[in-house]
């Protein structure tokens, strides 16, 4: 039996601290937040081209006309999903705007249950109950701070909204698509909405110093791509559960990140809201029947 060369562990931590440094890397530049959120995208297409036209060009022909109108539509979605969460980072702490951002999870079940006539249980009704009392007491936490605070959630809030749209729309496709291709084909019509967003805005593509063009490559290599793309991989030996609860620890290392790293403090609501959402996501993504076979490795 085929066994992983290291523990999935390992490569699950490295992602998780990955996607963490996104916000980060955010709030370092001083660019407008559509044009961050085109050049992230835009670089990461660049990375991948040489694999996507060397190998997986084959596959666009698998597209209908259905499937590039979703893609289109999944692909403004991820493009307004970045502007809101980046520009909430300029009135919020990276807490706060990461922690409303893994609600996630209870906006896809929202829009499953609406669209596709999911049943809907008590322990999702509880879960999602206690995350939204999580949500609830950073956002009463932040408006006691300023009322920007507060807007900056929002913005995060919306932000998560759209990133549930948009897998509601492209898991359609991705059934269809390797996750090369798809990745590839939603990225770049996602940059092409970020391109003429940034031309109606007036915003500048450049010039900027050395250290801006910088932490965009660093955007689409660290988080983009090597986050995720160790997610990916480690699926193949653990549960997507482990992911899942995994995911839940980016808003506690983007918020240890940014104490050590931007000096921003914790407060206690930010804290104990923090807390209480995350539980209530883990109570959502853990079936609790699994949970002794939540942390085996697969064998392949």
């Amino acid at each position: 039996m085929e066994q992983p060369k290291i523990h999935p562990y390992i490569p699950i931590a490295i992602g998780v601290i990955s996607v963490s440094l996104s916000a980060i890397f955010v709030k370092w530049s001083s660019a407008d937040a559509g044009v961050i959120a085109f050049y992230r995208l835009l670089f990461s297409i660049l990375i991948m081209s040489p694999i996507f036209f060397l190998k997986y060009t084959h596959e666009i022909k698998k597209l209908s006309r259905r499937d590039w109108l979703f893609s289109m539509i999944a692909g403004v979605f991820l493009a307004f999903h970045f502007i809101l969460w980046f520009e909430s980072l300029n009135y919020t702490s990276v807490a706060s705007s990461t922690v409303l951002v893994t609600l996630q999870p209870l906006f896809a079940f929202a829009g499953t249950y609406f669209f596709f006539k999911e049943v809907i249980s008590w322990k999702t009704v509880i879960s999602g109950l206690i995350a939204i009392c999580g949500s609830v007491i950073i956002g009463y936490g932040d408006f006691r701070i300023s009322g920007l605070a507060l807007f900056g959630d929002l913005l995060a809030l919306i932000a998560c909204a759209l990133i549930t749209a948009y897998l509601l729309f492209g898991q359609d496709v991705r059934k269809r698509l390797s996750l090369v291709t798809y990745t590839f084909v939603v990225y770049s019509m996602s940059t092409v909405t970020l391109f003429f967003y940034v031309l109606a805005k007036g915003e500048s593509f450049g010039p900027y110093p050395p250290t801006e063009w910088l932490l965009f490559l660093l955007l689409a290599i660290v988080p983009n791509l090597l986050g995720h793309t160790l997610f990916n991989w480690s699926v193949k030996w653990v549960s997507t559960n482990v992911i899942s609860i995994a995911i839940l620890f980016e808003p506690v290392g983007a918020s240890v990140l940014a104490y050590w790293i931007l000096q921003e403090a914790l407060t206690v609501s930010q804290v104990i809201g923090g807390i209480v959402v995350l539980v209530g996501i883990a109570l959502f993504v853990v079936d609790a029947r699994k949970i002794k076979k939540l942390f085996s490795i697969k064998r392949a």
